[in-house]
């Protein structure tokens, strides 16, 4: 086979600032997609394009070459769906109650997730503590749970969008991950693959973010909602606040069992308020805007739909999650007022005591993590107690206290704290 063009030729355009065609992007993802074009070719054209950007029509093509790379899913005859996307926080839960949260209304809910790599914790890593629970599924095991129970969640299949898995992989080793158009691009070729009917996105912009800068986060919520709209699915983004953790803890057995609180009606109040606003907007995509999505919470029908989610993926809903064999707690020094909480600092802690990975093949332990005895805002005592480190191995806590060092700032006895709202915009 007589090649169409030549990749030192596509490298070239972009690294001399020029627009790619709709003929050199669909030539050189499907090549790569092929092995024609080699890593290295590939890792080039990134670095140009990280350095160089995209034009809207350019990341249009791009993303929709990689779907054409694979297959692509169909959920019409279910019904209405919708999904929801985080770009990665730290104590984000928010998956695990929100599925069944919009489920208990009739929208069905193909959540396709990752694990954790880095600071950031996935949502199959959080799943996988309970005990029994499977993130393997076919594409009908998928179909039967979603049809039976209304809401999955599982590792995307290997037929999904598969250039960007490659490209992914190459982008983690080469310094390009940090580039709105391939992020954008990646995120929205395997949501729109996946074939959902709607499309809900979680932006986090703050310390623990991995936009850190609330105008580079906006400009990829903008970015992402005009590759959906233009693909023909309703897309609808809130930009969130990431500077503090999520909720009152930071790992995976620990965050099952606070998005368990949520679910029968407790738990923090910033975890509630963003699972309401993204249940709020995934219905109201869905065609149905004017139900009362907290009732579900304070009713049981959301963890009516969890337990029965996480059975049909082999899980035991009544079963003990792993517990840290040691605890190690953080008191405060002096008497005041929280003023804020690290989120990467605390993310970076949780990962040094075994909750996240630095490689996608480490392992993780399932009971590690940090928790938060108070948020900002909050008024704490000398000897109070702050934060508990929970790890399977006492060897990790001198590291994890040491990125700890300087997470948490107290004000002094009486001082107003002004705190940064949890939805900071919505942008459709």
């Amino acid at each position: 086979m007589v090649e169409p063009y030549d990749a030192v030729d596509v490298i070239r355009t972009k690294r001399d600032r020029q627009t790619l065609s709709d003929d050199q992007i669909a030539w050189v993802i499907d090549a790569y997609t092929r092995g024609v074009v080699a890593d290295e070719q590939m890792s080039a054209l990134a670095m140009a394009i990280f350095l160089n950007g995209m034009e809207r029509p350019e990341i249009e093509r791009w993303t929709r070459a990689m779907i054409e790379s694979g297959e692509r899913l169909d959920f019409t005859s279910l019904g209405a769906t919708a999904d929801k996307h985080s770009t990665g926080g730290v104590g984000d839960k928010i998956t695990l109650p929100l599925v069944p949260l919009v489920a208990a209304f009739s929208v069905r809910v193909p959540q396709l997730s990752g694990r954790g790599l880095g600071h950031t914790g996935g949502t199959l890593d959080k799943m996988e503590s309970i005990p029994g629970w499977r993130a393997n599924l076919t594409n009908e095991e998928m179909f039967d749970v979603l049809r039976e129970v209304g809401g999955v969640i599982c590792a995307a299949g290997s037929g999904l969008a598969p250039a960007d898995k490659k490209l992914y992989a190459l982008r983690d080793t080469t310094a390009t991950v940090d580039c709105i158009p391939l992020i954008s691009s990646s995120i929205m070729s395997k949501k729109i693959a996946e074939g959902t009917g709607a499309l809900v996105l979680d932006v986090k912009t703050g310390a623990g973010a991995f936009m850190r800068e609330e105008a580079r986060a906006r400009e990829l919520a903008r970015t992402m909602v005009d590759l959906g709209t233009d693909a023909g699915l309703t897309t609808v983004a809130l930009l969130t606040d990431m500077s503090t953790p999520l909720g009152l803890t930071v790992g995976n057995a620990l965050e099952v069992r606070e998005s368990v609180d949520v679910l029968a009606g407790g738990g923090p109040s910033d975890v509630i308020e963003l699972t309401v606003a993204l249940a709020r907007e995934m219905l109201a995509a869905a065609g149905k805007p004017d139900v009362d999505v907290a009732a579900a919470l304070s009713d049981g029908r959301a963890m009516d739909v969890w337990r029965r989610m996480v059975a049909a993926q082999g899980g035991d809903p009544d079963a003990a999650l792993p517990v840290a064999v040691d605890t190690h707690t953080l008191t405060a020094e002096h008497d005041g007022v929280v003023s804020a909480i690290d989120a990467m600092d605390v993310a970076v802690a949780a990962w040094r005591l075994g909750a996240g990975r630095a490689r996608k093949e480490d392992p993780v332990d399932a009971a590690a993590g940090v928790e938060l005895h108070a948020k900002p805002g909050d008024t704490v005592r000398a000897g109070q107690p702050l934060l508990t480190l929970h790890t399977s191995d006492p060897a990790r806590f001198p590291r994890a206290e040491q990125a700890l060092a300087g997470a948490i700032s107290l004000a002094a006895p009486g001082t107003s704290v002004a705190t940064r709202p949890l939805i900071i915009d919505r942008i459709a």
